[in-house]
């Protein structure tokens, strides 16, 4: 018979061993409790309190100087400054420095604060009984007065110093997010309403980077230019190329049908931007019969016989026009920038 099936009563209360007969504790399953008590330095010693009290405001105080860094790094780094740090290499230093000064700027955030747990925080262990899911008035009446012992414990209120830098820290850290907030899109300047497009610009064909002439341009053919003075090595092209490039076709005089479109040419040969006003694809597609220009990204067509007007597709507005001529010397040129912004819309555009 196992002892499951014995009654309680009848259980032994000695147990036979190789050593004599022991005693069988009245309950083998008892709680043996908390091990007692062992007080803490800090909570014996006034002077060690303050000064983990200092240690911790100290934390503090270099997570408030690591994010007043972060925010300075953004100012004193350019985007595209490239340094050589051992062992790293060559990095951004702008990421460099963004990624140690919040770092340390959350890190010295919890090291203060575990320090703080762990030295002058209650570090006295409290057993409480299971209490139904639905806590009821006299549990919640615990539970706040429990919460308001352990703000009172942990010496929230006594040691302002502490609190205080923590404040400070808790309070500058979340300035770090605001200033990522710049990297979402341009700040509010006129960068986007101009291009490098100005009166007297010649335009350069962009395959033998030779300025054009009328006669070079066929009637059905597309050609790609960028304006005077851009190079490839130069160091903002791919800024400006993105605002700037330009695709030229002509067309027959008596086959443009917007009065503008016609006035801004020369002999039929009319300019257009390549930026797709959708969200930004160069367009590189032609179709001479039509003259309709098409998106390889998101199919938008347009009708460079009509003012580059959108007759497919997702594009919200027409491409804009740039008014051309010819200089004396019979290069075709530019009569000055875009009279929109090119590309997609954006939002300060108004």
């Amino acid at each position: 018979m196992s002892t499951q099936e014995i009654p309680e009563e009848n259980l032994p209360t000695e147990q036979a061993t190789a050593h004599g007969a022991v005693k069988v504790a009245d309950d083998p399953f008892a709680d043996p409790g908390l091990p007692p008590h062992k007080p803490r330095i800090q909570d014996i010693d006034e002077r060690a309190a303050k000064r983990s009290e200092r240690a911790i405001a100290f934390m503090f105080t270099l997570s408030m100087l690591a994010t007043i860094g972060f925010i300075a790094s953004y100012v004193i780094f350019p985007v595209d400054e490239i340094v050589y740090i051992w062992p790293f290499g060559r990095v951004s230093a702008l990421n460099f420095a963004l990624g140690w000064t919040l770092g340390l700027a959350l890190f010295f955030i919890g090291a203060g604060a575990v320090h703080w747990a762990r030295t002058l925080m209650s570090d006295v262990e409290v057993a409480d009984e299971r209490h139904p899911m639905e806590a009821s008035p006299e549990v919640k009446a615990k539970v706040m007065a429990d919460f308001a012992a352990g703000a009172a414990e942990s010496g929230f209120g006594r040691r302002k110093l502490v609190r205080n830098t923590l404040f400070g820290a808790l309070a500058l850290v979340p300035l770090s997010g605001v200033v990522l907030l710049r990297d979402m899109g341009p700040l509010p300047e006129k960068k986007l309403r101009s291009t490098m497009w100005a009166k007297g610009k010649l335009l350069i064909n962009m395959n033998t980077n030779e300025p054009l002439r009328p006669e070079d341009v066929a009637v059905g053919s597309l050609t790609f230019a960028k304006p005077e003075g851009l190079e490839e090595h130069d160091h903002h092209f791919q800024t400006e190329i993105a605002k700037a490039a330009l695709m030229i076709v002509r067309i027959q005089p008596e086959d443009i049908k917007d009065k503008r479109e016609l006035e801004w040419s020369h002999e039929g040969i009319v300019a257009f931007s390549k930026i797709c006003t959708h969200v930004g694809c160069p367009i590189s597609l032609y179709e001479q019969q039509t003259h309709h220009v098409l998106c390889p990204c998101h199919q938008s067509t347009f009708d460079l016989s009509d003012g580059a007007r959108v007759i497919f597709g997702p594009a919200g507005h027409a491409l804009p026009q740039l008014r051309i001529g010819v200089n004396d010397k019979g290069f075709l040129e530019a009569h000055g920038d875009f009279e929109e912004p090119v590309g997609p819309a954006f939002w300060e555009r108004g």
